[in-house]
C-alpha cells in the first residue's frame, strides 16, 4: 500500500488519554513499524516539513503528535523531559502500538533517549537529530540563543528558525527560506501555536537536561542514526558526534554548511539515508 496523501492536507485526529484530548496526524501505508516523529521546542503539528513527512511515509506509516499541553493537545507541558517521554508513552500506547521506530529532532531527540531508556522493547529503531546527551555541551545555553535569534529575527522581519536552525551563509539563508515556505504550503486545518506557558515549560525542560549528569547511553543497544549539520548553534554539533559515539549501535551524518535544522536543509539525502536505515 503506498501513500494516499500528503502532510499537507492529511487530517487532524485525537486520541483520549486519561481525560486528555491529545492531537495528532497519520500518513503512510498501514503495515509495519510506525516511525513516531518527536517535535522540537516550540514546534505543533505544522512545523514539521512537508519533505521530510511525506519522504518518510512513502513505505513507512508517519505519526505526528502534540505532546501535554502543546497545540491543540489539552493538559499543561511538563517542565521535564521525563515527563515528557511518560506522556509519548502513554501516547503511543493509546494508539495500540506495541513497537515504533523513533525519530526525535532537538527536544524531541532528548525525549527518544528517555523513551529508550525506560521503555527498551517498544523501540526498535530511533534517528535523533540535531540533538545531544543530557548534560552535553552548551544545551544549557538554548533559552539565551532562542530569545536573541529570535529578537533579531523580529527585527528583521525573518522567521526566527532562519537563524536558529540555518547558517548564515548564502546557501543557508536560502535553504531557511525554503523551509519557511514549506511549513506554510498547508493552508487548511492548522494546529494552534504553543502557548507562551507551555514554551517556557520546554525552556525548563531543556535547561535542566543541559545540566544533568550524562546517561549512561551503552544501555541503548537499539540501532541509531545520527544527524545534524556541521554548524549547530542551538545544540551545538559536537553533541552529535558525542552521541554517536557513546551509543553502541549508531552511525553519524553530518550534513555541511548547515546548523540544527540539517536534516531539512538536506531533506533529499536526509529521507534517502532514513528509509535505507529504517529498512536495513
Amino acid at each position: 500500500m503506498t501513500v494516499t496523501t500528503s502532510y499537507q492536507n492529511t487530517p487532524t485526529r485525537t486520541v483520549d488519554i486519561d481525560g486528555l484530548t491529545f492531537s495528532y496526524r497519520r500518513l503512510g501505508p498501514d503495515s509495519g513499524t510506525p516511525v513516531i516523529f518527536l517535535n522540537h521546542l516550540g514546534a505543533v503539528l505544522d512545523n514539521w516539513d512537508p519533505r521530510v513527512v511525506d519522504g518518510i511515509a512513502t513505505t513507512h506509516r508517519v505519526i505526528t503528535f502534540d505532546n501535554r499541553g502543546v497545540g491543540a493537545s489539552q493538559g499543561t507541558a511538563p517542565r521535564s523531559v521525563a515527563a515528557m517521554a511518560r506522556d509519548a508513552i502513554a501516547f503511543i500506547h493509546a494508539l495500540g502500538h506495541d513497537q515504533v521506530d523513533l525519530l526525535g529532532f532537538s527536544l524531541g531527540g532528548f525525549v527518544a533517549q528517555v523513551i529508550a531508556e525506560e521503555q527498551p522493547r517498544l523501540v526498535r529503531k530511533m534517528i535523533l537529530a540535531g540533538t545531544g546527551p543530557a548534560g552535553g555541551e552548551g544545551i544549557d545555553k538554548v533559552t539565551r540563543i532562542t530569545l536573541l535569534d529570535s529578537l533579531t529575527a523580529t527585527l528583521t522581519f525573518k522567521d526566527p528558525k532562519e537563524h536558529l536552525f540555518f547558517t548564515r551563509t548564502a546557501n543557508g539563508k536560502a535553504a531557511g527560506r525554503q523551509f519557511v515556505n514549506r511549513l506554510k504550503e498547508r493552508t487548511g486545518n492548522r494546529d494552534k501555536p504553543i502557548s507562551v506557558k507551555a514554551f517556557r515549560n520546554q525552556l525548563k525542560a531543556i535547561h535542566t537536561w543541559g545540566l544533568q549528569r550524562p546517561s549512561d547511553l551503552t544501555a541503548i543497544h537499539h540501532p541509531v542514526l545520527v544527524a545534524n549539520g556541521t554548524h549547530d548553534r542551538m545544540v551545538p554539533s559536537s553533541n552529535s558526534t558525542d552521541l554517536a559515539r557513546r551509543l553502541p549501535n549508531a552511525q553519524l551524518t553530518l550534513y555541511p554548511d548547515a546548523g540544527h535544522g540539517g536534516i531539512f536543509q538536506y531533506h533529499e539525502e536526509f529521507v534517502a539515508e532514513a528509509l535505507t536505515f529504517l529498512e536495513s
